[in-house]
Order: structure tokens, then sequence, then C-alpha cells
């Protein structure tokens, strides 16, 4: 069954379905992608730290699910971190997992639940792509960064095969709304041979 859920979850899907199949999945997960090498979170929460000007201020954990990405980010030396994600299955295991200062349920379409610039830098780590968030999530996670705020973020090789996702990236960076510091192809889930690109985009 835990295999099923990698072989659902890259399909196309309305929100209320993506929370329910999270919702299911959030007792086997980290033990499926543990098992599957699951590496994005590591190289993510690497590269934000490399750029990271001060690991002190509190970060965001964008779709945090059961907090592998907190994990990572905590690792890589970020103190303070919140999360948001649409499954409060999920969030629970992320709880339990007693690294995050804040966790909080959100809906797909809401606002975010917080304003312009409170966070220096966020992380939507293995969000954006097939049946998951929409490349407008750029947009928005962009516009809640003030200026020199960062986001990290990924596309694994499914994301990457929609050209208008890196396409998105091209629009913030080509007309400098934003720098790219960081774009490295490699290793997401090698145990089904799939790789995913990390990005480090700054706000200008």
């Amino acid at each position: 069954m835990a295999q099923g859920y990698l072989d659902k979850v890259y399909a196309a899907r309305d929100p209320d379905h993506t929370r329910s199949l999270y919702d299911d999945w959030s007792g086997s997960y980290d033990a499926e992608v543990a098992k599957n090498g699951y590496a994005t979170p590591g190289r993510c929460a690497e590269a934000l730290a490399k750029y990271s000007k001060d690991q002190t201020q509190p970060i965001l954990d964008f779709g945090c699910g059961t907090g592998l990405s907190g994990l990572a980010l905590k690792l890589a030396g970020f103190a303070e971190i919140d999360g948001v994600d649409l499954s409060q299955e999920m969030l629970d295991h992320a709880r339990a997992k007693r690294l995050y200062r804040h966790l909080q349920a959100i809906e797909a379409d809401a606002p975010l639940p917080f304003k312009q610039g409170t966070y220096p830098a966020i992380a939507a780590i293995g969000v954006i792509g097939a049946g998951a968030a929409p490349i407008s999530l750029l947009d928005r996670l962009l516009h809640a960064l003030g200026p020199g705020g960062m986001l990290v973020f990924s596309l694994n090789d499914h994301a990457l095969e929609d050209r208008a996702n890196e396409g998105r990236i091209n629009e913030w960076t080509d007309c400098c709304a934003a720098h790219l510091l960081f774009c490295e192809h490699g290793p997401h889930l090698p145990g089904i041979n799939l790789n995913s690109n990390v990005y480090v985009l700054e706000k200008a």
C-alpha cells in the first residue's frame, strides 16, 4: 500500500482530494520516503543556510507535512521554525517531533495567515508541482517576503516537465524582481529514480 501512495501522489487532483490523500498517508509517510532516500529536504536546508544572514530569525516551513523538512532545517542551524500545511493529520505527526515553534492548518486558496515580511525566509520543500500546489504559489510566497527575503523551494522531475513552472521563475528573475542565488539538480527520491531542482530566490 505504501508504494501505492507514491504512485498516486503525482496525479492531478483538487485541494480536498490532496488533503485526503496526505491525511491517509501520514502514518506511513516518513518510513516510505526514507526507504526511497528522500534527499530534497536536506539539500534545500543546506542551500538556504549557505545564503542565510541570520539563522536565529524565524523561518516558515510552508507545506511542512510530517516535519521532515523542519528536521532538515533544524539540522542546518535554523533555530525558530513555524509550519503550515493543508493536512491536519500530517501536522499532528509534525507536532510530535517537537521541532516547531508554531504549527497551523491552512486552506489552499485562503490568504496566508501572516503579514508581509513576517518571515525573512520561507521554505516550500517538495510543495510545488504535479499533484501538489500550482506554480502560482511561487507568486504568493514571494509576495509574502519583504525586500531581501529568501525563498527555498524544489521542483521534482515531474514538475520540471511542465515548462510553465520554470517559466514563472524566469518571469521573476528576468525583470529583477527576484535574484536566483542557487539552482542545482540532484537526488529527490533515488529509490524511484526521481530527481529535483533546488532553488534559492532572493526578493529584490
